[in-house]
């Protein structure tokens, strides 16, 4: 049976106070060059939300009727990407602009034609949707129409578009609404959405936080009891999109949501349990305090590395497991090693950190002894390191309610600043990297061969 088309709610030009001058110039060319080739073309999704709450969206995504291969023979600076999604990214001197095309949520296309078969019919089919035996989408590039694209997507305040034919919303998920009553609420059943993408959750947690909405009835039971599935997401995947949640600016709303829903202990189990434990009597409260030091530093516009972030996150984690390895008898910098290691073990094959970014941030903790070794071997090579800057934060964070950890900060950043060497503040005392012993020098051995002075004499 044929499902019948529903009505979208239209809300005309002069009902709603979307300007262009809001929105990228970049988008906007790509919109009005569909339009003159004779595309549909529509903003979508976060964009559309937070031009309609008041706030500065952060990307600009298209979505359109033209297949990504159109779309690359009308823009020369076009990059297709994807096989689970084919996407086209424009690419402008400082921005991107993604623009993908109409979805439909249908898996019942007919078979590929056989081989021999050939003919513009032929090399314009599109790859069907695939799911795994779970019900999680591998591969999503069934073309279908506006609605169904909007009935494809996750949440309803997601779903909404802006028409650059008339500069109308169009809603066909009932998103305005949810707007209005500061909900997330998933399109669909919640059970199947979350089946499909397991990632949702997080991204219902992140926009519930970041937006101060509450998360649907239906849609947090759903999140609740799904929480442990959220491991078959792609490693790498669930890094990326726990960096959004922690570098939103809202780190501690999203962090009290993950441990709610029980998706924390499922990302980090090894960790949630640490946590949940005392350390000679008393509870872990660092983690609390570097969200909110890191909350209050993106809602100031500073950046905080991947590395440096992780370093401030699990620090504490990660020094209980070297402390262990040192009373084992390791030296401080091959417990540190072997802590990262350690910690770096538990968790990539759940959340990929890259390898990169685990040395980043192994070096982050292991310098921190240098800091105290002032100026030490060769200061200029330590302060010329790309990571210095992170050290320096990392030590004034955790460490800068004490007075000569202060002094030692400020010696290094008017040292860095300097093009001549700083003098040491009377009460530092000058320390090297290690005790410093007299090289022995080689006694030259004779050529026995040769004839000494007096012999020649």
């Amino acid at each position: 049976m044929k499902k019948e088309k529903s009505c979208p709610v239209i809300i005309a030009r002069q009902e709603h106070e979307i300007s262009r001058k809001l929105m990228s110039p970049n988008a906007l060319r790509t919109l009005y060059r569909l339009k003159d080739n004779g595309y549909v073309g529509y903003l979508v999704g976060g964009c559309v939300r937070d031009l309609l709450l008041g706030r500065e969206p952060k990307d600009f995504d298209v979505v359109t009727n033209a297949t990504p291969n159109e779309v690359k023979r009308m823009f020369r600076n076009c990059r297709l990407i994807g096989r689970r999604f084919r996407l086209a990214h424009i690419h402008f001197q400082d921005e991107i602009i993604e623009v993908a095309t109409f979805r439909s949520q249908a898996s019942n296309e007919p078979e590929p034609e056989p081989k021999e078969a050939h003919g513009a019919e032929h090399r314009q089919r599109h790859p069907r949707m695939v799911k795994d035996d779970d019900g999680m989408i591998l591969r999503d590039n069934v073309y279908g129409t506006p609605e169904e694209d909007a009935l494809r997507r996750d949440f309803t305040v997601n779903a909404l578009a802006y028409n650059i034919a008339d500069f109308s919303i169009i809603d066909y998920t009932g998103g305005l609404a949810d707007l209005d009553a500061g909900i997330i609420r998933t399109i669909g059943d919640p059970d199947v959405r979350f089946q499909e993408d397991p990632v949702r959750m997080l991204r219902a947690v992140r926009f519930a936080a970041q937006l101060a909405f509450t998360i649907e009835e239906n849609t947090r039971k759903a999140l609740v009891a799904a929480a442990d599935t959220i491991v078959r997401a792609a490693p790498p995947r669930l890094y990326d999109e726990l960096l959004k949640l922690i570098l939103s600016g809202e780190g501690a709303k999203c962090y009290d949501l993950l441990r709610q829903t029980g998706l924390f202990a499922a990302l980090f189990p090894a960790f949630s349990s640490w946590l949940g434990a005392e350390s000679e009597g008393y509870p872990h409260t660092r983690f609390g305090e570097m969200l909110s030091c890191v909350d209050s530093r993106i809602q100031q516009g500073h950046k905080v590395s991947p590395p440096l972030l992780l370093a401030l996150l699990f620090g504490e984690y990660i020094d209980e497991k070297a402390e262990r390895f040192r009373r084992q008898g390791a030296p401080w910098l091959q417990s540190v090693n072997a802590a990262v290691a350690e910690f770096m073990g538990e968790t990539c094959p759940i959340v990929m950190i890259a390898n990169r970014v685990g040395n980043a941030l192994r070096d982050i903790i292991s310098q921190q002894m240098r800091l105290k070794k002032i100026p030490g071997r060769r200061p200029e090579s330590f302060i010329a390191r790309h990571d210095f800057n992170d050290i320096i934060e990392f030590c004034r964070i955790t460490r800068g309610d004490k007075k000569d950890v202060v002094k030692q900060l400020d010696w290094w950043a008017a040292q860095s600043q300097q093009q001549v060497p700083v003098p040491l503040p009377p009460d530092l005392t000058e320390e090297s990297d290690a005790p410093q012993h007299k090289r022995k020098r080689r006694r030259r051995r004779r050529n026995p061969k040769a004839k000494s002075v007096t012999e020649v004499v």
